[in-house]
Formats: C-alpha cells, sequence, structure tokens
C-alpha cells in the first residue's frame, strides 16, 4: 500500500477534535448493537459500470440486526440489483456474527475489540478481482475490530480474511482471485450538537475511511477512500450518505467509485419485553 495514502490518512484523523461517534458507514466497530435491540436498515449503492454498458447500476439491501446481548450481535441481509443483469433482481444472502470479547470503558472514552464471521450465498459468478460478500459472490470472511473512543471522535481498524466459495467452473482459474486480506481504518466525529441537552437532539457525524483489499493467490490490491455524513433522529434514526472512490490499486473492478446512501432504525429492548 503506498506509504503516502497512509500519511495522508492519519494528518486527516488528527486534524479532527479529540471526540467521537463510531457509527461508521463503510465498516463495523468493535460495538453491538445494543442488548435485546432490534435494528432495520435499508442500503442502496449506486455506481457507474464503464466495463459494458457504461450504465447506472443498483443494489438495494435490507438488513436485520439483533443484539442478542452486550456481546454478540446477529445480522441477516438480502440484496437485489442489476449490476450482473438488465433488471433489478434477488441477487444473495448472507448472516453475520459479532463477538465483542474486550471492553475497557472509562468516562468519555472506551477501547473495544471484537472478533466477527460471515457467510454469503450469491447468484453471481466470480467476473472481476475485487472480493466482495455484499452481492457479488458466494464466500466466507472472518477477521478482528479494534475501536477506540476518544469523547467525539472514534478511530476503528479492522482486518480480515475472505474466501470465495463457488462450485461452478472457474473460467480462468489461474487468473481469477479468490482469497482476499481486507482492512480499513476509519474515523468519525461528532460536530452536532455541541452540548446534550434532551436525546431529541439532531445528531451530525463526518466520517472517513480507508478501505483496502490484497489479494493472497494473485499479486492485485486497491485502496479506496470513503467519506460520509450522518444525520441521527431522536436517537435512534440515521441517515447516511457516501461516496467511496479509488485512490490506488491495479484490480479489475465493476468501478473505481460509488455512491451510497442509507437509513436505520433502533428499537431498544424490544427482545426482552414480556408478553402480555
Amino acid at each position: 500500500m503506498n506509504v503516502k495514502i497512509v500519511c495522508t490518512f492519519l494528518l486527516v484523523i488528527c486534524g479532527f477534535s479529540m471526540r467521537a461517534q463510531e457509527l461508521y458507514v463503510f465498516s463495523d466497530p468493535a460495538s453491538n448493537v445494543p442488548a435485546k435491540s432490534i435494528s432495520l436498515k435499508y442500503s442502496g449503492k449506486f455506481l457507474k459500470n464503464t466495463h459494458h454498458t457504461n450504465r447506472v447500476e443498483q443494489r438495494h439491501t435490507p438488513e436485520v440486526m439483533l443484539g442478542l446481548n452486550k456481546n454478540w450481535m446477529l445480522r441477516g441481509a438480502a440484496s437485489f440489483s442489476d449490476m450482473y443483469t438488465s433488471n433489478v433482481r434477488f441477487e444473495s444472502a448472507r448472516l453475520y456474527a459479532k463477538y465483542r470479547f474486550l471492553s475497557n470503558d472509562q468516562v468519555h472514552k472506551h477501547f473495544r475489540m471484537a472478533a466477527f464471521a460471515e457467510v454469503a450465498g450469491s447468484r453471481n459468478d466470480v467476473q472481476y478481482d475485487e472480493l466482495s460478500l455484499s452481492g457479488d459472490q458466494s464466500g466466507v470472511q472472518a477477521g478482528l475490530i479494534a475501536t477506540q473512543l476518544w469523547n467525539k471522535l472514534a478511530v476503528s481498524a479492522t482486518g480480515s480474511v475472505l474466501q470465495v466459495l463457488s462450485d461452478k467452473p472457474k473460467v480462468y482459474p489461474d487468473n481469477n482471485t479468490y482469497t482476499s486480506f481486507n482492512y480499513s481504518l476509519s474515523a468519525g466525529y461528532l460536530v452536532l450538537p455541541f452540548h446534550y441537552t434532551s436525546y431529541k437532539q439532531t445528531n451530525l457525524n463526518v466520517y472517513a475511511e480507508l478501505l483496502g483489499q490484497q489479494s493472497l493467490d494473485q499479486k492485485r490490491f486497491f485502496v479506496d477512500f470513503a467519506p460520509a455524513i450522518q444525520l441521527i433522529f431522536n436517537s435512534a434514526h440515521k441517515l447516511n450518505f457516501g461516496y467511496r472512490f479509488q485512490l490506488d490499486g491495479d484490480m479489475a473492478r465493476m468501478s473505481k467509485n460509488s455512491f451510497h446512501v442509507s437509513v436505520e432504525s433502533l428499537f431498544l429492548n424490544v427482545l426482552n419485553r414480556k408478553r402480555s
């Protein structure tokens, strides 16, 4: 990975005040969905595929997240897109589990670590070097997350290994990538409100994320930068806008840039309510 890219990103992080939020738009923190709670999310991804049709393509992903307890959470998701077909269709389903095994919580700051695993099944064949379980391929992934929070600033790092699983014939078995190391370095800052007076106050968060992938069976890579903004209403409803673009890389990808939008609602303690 280009050293100048890493140095530039670290300078961006240091430019923030030492306060933060950790509800990242393009990655997950070590923290979980609150215990006994449910979160519902819709994500939309939009890009221009210049390889074939030069058209704007879309992917829509509904998700359900369950906070089983303070250490365990589950997430189920499905995706619908026209990225591999002429019309929008159901393309994949996936299941994600995360276990938070370390928490060092103090006043206005904490350090947490978690392990996660994910499995996905997709109707799509391997066509590009970039590997993803968000709808593009079938496979498994496992990794670690470390997140540090200082007041309004949160910094998080993730590392994982992804293996594509496919029972379909490999057209170019010696040329395609099937295993990769994925990594991210993310920072988030709480801009508004300056002072909390009510949970009904609208929050404004800004994010900067460095997202990379290095294939383990081929010498190919990419590094992306992804800025985003986030609004939180009544401490329970999120609206995210993000733009992701490539800084460096030599992988064959569907697109080197994409626009993301998502909405999410959190329902606290609903799994703990007694039936009447």
